[in-house]
């Protein structure tokens, strides 16, 4: 029973070791520790369907890790595990959120009754979740939005992996939420109470990539000046996010490797490996297959990333989600600026939706926050969306071929750079894209420069 662990704390050894024996061989998976001070550091790394302490230890008793324990995680059940003439003792542990308690010596039998009325309690709970999850009319999913079958499927697949914590690359064009969607992942997972740290892979110099990631020890380098214990250590228990994973130069890419398959690293400097407890989720607006065809992605590293894989869909594939977007960011907007700004009119809606959305999500953002920068008053109106998108007249398409995505990606990142005077980063705002895709672009479709100030 993996997904539904037990944890037995007990400062007799000999207990321990009878007890777990015995739930093993009856199919439970059991961790045992001998001090409630082993017993916090373990629920900070694994969930547990139950724990089982005894009453009277040192250093922490087994009140103290019932109050630890239930501010963790409320939903771990405790079970105080109690001697001959500590009854009383027992009885206040109950008031103060305890399950039940055992009585030493411990009868085996009403052991295993216990741990499988909190199983079965614990799947119903489950399943219930999950149940009034299918039936809602989910337009949303916590901060995700969208109501289209590729975003129903993304929320189908948040939903089965939330009992587990595998490995995951999300896959997708600059601007389409893959930072939300990981940092959704892990609030809905086993770990959502340990840090969910995010990483921009592409913005970190390259030479200092690998400290950042897993620390280094003073002296390893100029300007080591002390100890850094790196952002995998600082994410144990939790969830790193490697963002622009494919900007990974490749000895880096064999650490990371070892990383994942050892669940070890080694800072910059140290001759010594460090184990860590940190779930890995990966994104990348690069085709990796291509990558590794290049020789410029290691093919056992994007195997091992890839346990689950989520392809964010481009704005272009749901555009039946733009309505629900535009009324999360005026309601989030309209919040965050304390003015009542109620809805968007058709005219400007139907501009938006024969939009092509080279940024996607974010750029769709980045258009209804400029409306509230600019002072909107109760209604989105067309005069009120960005000049590129009045210029779209709601009969035509930008281009002359409605289906030709490229060459309307084209004249869209030639129009940006026109009007901001061939200024880059200007530019990727208003596009609502990032600059490194905006140079990547640029070279792509080979955008000259005289084409853009004639």
């Amino acid at each position: 029973m993996e997904d539904f662990p037990i944890l037995f704390v007990d400062d007799d050894r000999q207990i321990l070791q009878v007890v777990t024996t015995y739930l093993t061989r009856n199919g439970y998976t059991v961790d045992a520790v001998n001090s409630g001070t082993a017993a916090l550091e373990n629920i900070k790394h694994r969930e547990y369907a139950a724990i089982f302490t005894d009453l009277i230890m040192p250093e922490i008793s087994g009140l103290d890790l019932l109050k630890s324990v239930k501010e963790a995680s409320p939903e771990t059940e405790v079970i105080i595990v109690t001697g001959y003439g500590t009854i009383e003792s027992a009885i206040e542990a109950l008031k103060r959120g305890s399950y039940d308690y055992v009585q030493k010596p411990i009868n085996f039998e009403r052991l295993k009754i216990l741990i499988d009325r909190i199983i079965e309690k614990r799947k119903l709970q489950l399943e219930n979740v999950l149940i009034k999850r299918r039936l809602k009319d989910r337009y949303n999913y916590d901060q995700l939005v969208g109501k289209s079958a590729k975003m129903q499927q993304i929320y189908e697949v948040i939903d089965r992996i939330s009992n587990g914590s595998p490995t995951i690359l999300i896959q997708g064009e600059s601007g389409t939420g893959k930072e939300l969607v990981a940092n959704v992942i892990h609030q809905n997972s086993v770990r959502r109470n340990r840090p969910f740290i995010p990483v921009n892979c592409g913005a970190i110099t390259e030479g200092l990539l690998e400290s950042e990631l897993f620390g280094h020890v003073k002296g390893a380098f100029t300007g080591a000046v002390k100890d850094s214990m790196g952002l995998f250590k600082a994410a144990n228990g939790g969830t790193i996010f490697l963002d622009e994973i494919a900007e990974v130069r490749p000895d880096l890419q064999v650490k990371l490797l070892r990383a994942l398959q050892e669940r070890k690293i080694r800072p910059v400097g140290d001759a010594r490996e460090t184990e860590v407890d940190v779930r890995i989720i990966a994104a990348t607006n690069i085709n990796l297959e291509e990558a590794i065809r290049n020789k410029s992605f290691r093919e056992d590293l994007y195997y091992r990333l890839n346990v689950i894989s989520f392809h964010m869909p481009s704005l272009r594939e749901t555009k039946d989600d733009i309505p629900h977007l535009v009324n999360h960011f005026i309601k989030k907007f309209s919040l965050a600026g304390h003015r009542q700004v109620l809805r968007i009119t058709s005219e400007a809606l139907g501009l938006l939706m024969k939009y092509e959305w080279p940024g996607n999500v974010r750029q769709l953002e980045n258009v209804i926050e400029r409306a509230f920068a600019l002072g909107v008053d109760d209604a989105i109106q067309v005069s009120d969306l960005p000049p590129e998108l009045c210029a779209i007249n709601p009969d035509e398409t930008i281009g002359e071929n409605t289906f030709n995505l490229i060459e309307n990606e084209k004249i869209l990142i030639q129009r940006a750079l026109k009007r901001t005077n061939g200024n880059k980063a200007e530019a990727a705002k208003l596009l609502g894209i990032n600059l490194t895709t905006v140079y990547r672009k640029i070279e792509k479709y080979r955008i000259h420069e005289n084409a853009v100030h004639n």
